[in-house]
C-alpha cells in the first residue's frame, strides 16, 4: 500500500460522485476491480474521472497515464494519484 487513507477515502469519494454509485459507496475498497468490475466506467466515464481527480487533488494527468494498470483497482488509482501528488509538491518546490 502505497497511498494514505485520506488519498484511498478521496479517490473513492470521487469515483462515488462522478459515477453516480452513491448506493454502492459502503461497498468500495482499495482492492474494488475498476475497469472490469463496474459497467459504469467506460472509456467517456475514464476521462471524466480523471478530470474530477485533477480538480480534487489539484494534479494534472496526462493521457498518456489513463491506463488499464493504473485503473485496474480503487487501490492502484489511489497509488497512482499518491505518486502524482507527490510529483506535484517537488515539481512547485522546484520552481518556486
Amino acid at each position: 500500500m502505497r497511498y494514505t487513507e485520506a488519498t484511498l477515502d478521496g479517490v473513492i469519494r470521487v469515483i462515488v460522485t462522478t459515477l453516480g454509485i452513491e448506493e454502492r459507496a459502503d461497498t468500495l475498497e482499495a482492492s474494488t476491480r475498476l475497469l472490469d468490475g463496474m459497467p459504469e466506467l467506460h472509456s467517456m466515464a475514464v476521462v471524466a474521472l480523471a478530470v474530477a481527480l485533477e480538480r480534487e487533488f489539484d494534479l494534472e494527468i496526462d493521457d498518456e497515464d489513463l491506463t488499464g494498470e493504473v485503473f485496474e483497482t480503487i487501490g492502484t488509482l489511489a497509488e497512482f494519484v499518491e505518486e502524482c501528488c507527490s510529483t506535484s509538491q517537488l515539481t512547485r518546490t522546484e520552481a518556486g
